[in-house]
């Protein structure tokens, strides 16, 4: 089991940048994908950025340049950090973990876009 908590949400003006970050605890140590997906109001659950334990990324085209996502295994942590941010990109951001064959995802945390 693999418990997920994620901080850093909260309202940004349009152009500014939030980072995100999320730390797992219980059974981390064969985590193989860490990331982030986000659910606007309306929509279904998407990517935004997951990262694999080697360091490949995969990145959603909404996002693509404006996000940047780290992971330190030592400290079971995964982060997001974006930047020139849209009103769209308004959501609640999801960590997310694969300990294949099992998915995590935490509570969520809101990203609010406003002037």
């Amino acid at each position: 089991q693999v418990q997920l908590v994620e901080s850093g949400g909260g309202l940004v003006q349009p152009g500014g940048s939030l980072e995100l970050s999320c730390k797992a605890s219980g059974s981390t140590a064969s985590i193989y994908i860490m990331g982030w997906y986000r659910q606007a109001p309306g929509k279904s659950r998407e990517l935004v950025q997951t990262i694999t334990r080697a360091g490949m990324t995969n990145t959603a085209d909404s996002v693509k340049g404006r996000v940047t996502i780290s992971r330190d295994d030592a400290k079971s942590t995964v982060q997001l950090h974006m930047h020139s941010l849209r009103p769209e990109d308004t959501a609640v951001y999801y960590c997310y973990v694969e300990d294949t064959p099992y998915d995590y995802w935490g509570q969520g945390i809101q990203v609010t876009v406003s002037a």
